[in-house]
């Protein structure tokens, strides 16, 4: 019998999928890291959830990478935030992932049978 840890498993996927879904956050506008959190939460009706600190290092690779840019602003009242937004390779990656997503998703449909539930 296989075991499979179903914490770790949710757990990876998590992980496999927070860059594409912090490219499709910033394609149209600038936002911040808490803003992305709260917005990953908000649009996927709570199922999934991440902590600002853990998205973070994630934000600082893509940006190493070329794929957003990031930017401080500072407003009266309020604490200096850092907005990223897409660049023109973030873009093109975006596309190139969303096309990888939806095989992806096509594919376990098909073996699991997903489709027919």
């Amino acid at each position: 019998m296989i075991h499979i840890d179903m914490k770790l498993f949710d757990k990876e996927l998590k992980k496999g999928s927070a860059g594409l879904l912090i490219l499709s956050l910033i394609e149209n506008r600038a936002r911040h890291g808490y803003e992305i959190c709260k917005l990953i939460e908000q649009k996927s009706g709570g199922s999934l959830r991440y902590h600002a600190a853990s998205l973070y290092p994630l934000l600082y690779r893509l940006e190493k990478r070329g794929l957003i840019q990031g930017r401080w602003v500072e407003r009266a009242g309020q604490r200096r935030r850092r907005y990223y937004r897409l660049t023109n390779e973030g873009r093109k990656i975006l596309k190139e992932q969303r096309s990888s997503w939806k095989e992806f998703v096509k594919a376990i449909n098909r073996i699991t049978g997903a489709e027919n539930a």
